[in-house]
């Protein structure tokens, strides 16, 4: 346990943190280059994430432009973290937990360049 935050709540939060910001990546992309695109990056943003849209097709709206569905995706994974994980740990206000991935990130950054962080 890290802080008050069960260590099953971190692994959950970590891995849906980083399937959201992975359909985020793709989409970002996506603005530059197109999907078929052979850089790297590109190449492997679509590969990691073609199941997941596939996955959430029935739900994906069909007047979304298609460069849009990943981030459309990716909000059911910050909903996730944002609400869900704060039910699960019996929190009655919203956010008490909000977003510890990005909080230890965050954090690094400070400590990285020298900024004091309690």
């Amino acid at each position: 346990m890290i802080g008050n935050i069960p260590l099953w709540v971190l692994i959950l939060d970590y891995a849906l943190g980083m399937v959201m910001w992975t359909l985020i990546g793709r989409f970002a992309m996506n603005i530059f280059l197109p999907e078929d695109s052979s850089f790297f990056f590109m190449r492997f943003f679509v590969r990691a994430t073609d199941p997941l849209l596939a996955w959430f097709a029935p739900i994906t709206p069909n007047f979304l432009v298609r460069p849009l569905v990943p981030l459309f995706v990716a909000w059911f994974f910050f909903a996730a973290r944002f609400y869900l994980l704060p039910w699960l740990l019996g929190y009655s206000v919203m956010g008490m937990l909000s977003f510890p991935l990005e909080s230890e990130f965050a954090h690094g950054i400070a400590k990285l360049i020298g900024v004091f962080v309690n």
